[in-house]
């Protein structure tokens, strides 16, 4: 069941900085049609840590954004982040009484990854989009590739690997 966003849990859970952070409030802002992202970044993440707070945004976002016509970057990269970094040592677990709308929301990513997949994405927007769906489909490795590594380190990568220059040309 997903968490109202008026319940007085929300003030209590922390975020990146493991300090109680209302993540409700910046969704209210949100829903209210206002630009929250940089918040929300700054906020539910913090040089790898995050917290019960940014587990809960999760389901939220999905809830609010799933639906819309489409989505921005932010949408998937954001939610991506704090999925790869609830895996690290230090992060707390995903508490027992969330995890039941935490995994709904994954599981309605890959529907509307696909739609967004139907229409014009820009490569940063479209690593993203392919960094939710590995994780969506339980691979965290690849999605942490798909979302930390740069076109840049891709293209040396490949050149290095495959001698891609030479083997496809460079144009291709």
């Amino acid at each position: 069941m997903l968490l109202s966003l008026d319940d007085p849990l929300w003030p209590t859970l922390e975020g990146g900085y493991r300090v109680p952070y209302d993540v409700a409030e910046a969704l209210k802002v949100m829903q209210a049609g206002e630009d929250v992202w940089h918040e929300l970044w700054e906020e539910l993440h913090h040089q790898g840590d995050v917290g019960v707070a940014s587990y809960a945004a999760v389901p939220q976002l999905v809830a609010m954004l799933g639906g819309a016509q489409a989505r921005e970057e932010d949408f998937y990269a954001l939610i991506a982040l704090i999925e790869i970094e609830r895996h690290r040592k230090h992060n707390p677990p995903l508490p027992d009484w969330l995890a039941d709308s935490y995994r709904d929301a994954w599981a309605q990513l890959p529907a509307i990854a696909a739609r967004d997949l139907q229409g014009q994405l820009d490569p940063v927007m479209l690593e993203s989009v392919f960094a939710v769906l590995a994780l969506a489909k339980g691979n965290l490795r690849l999605g942490a590739l798909l979302l930390q590594m740069d076109s840049s380190e891709a293209d040396e990568w490949l050149e290095e690997r495959l001698g891609w220059s030479e083997v496809y040309g460079k144009d291709a």
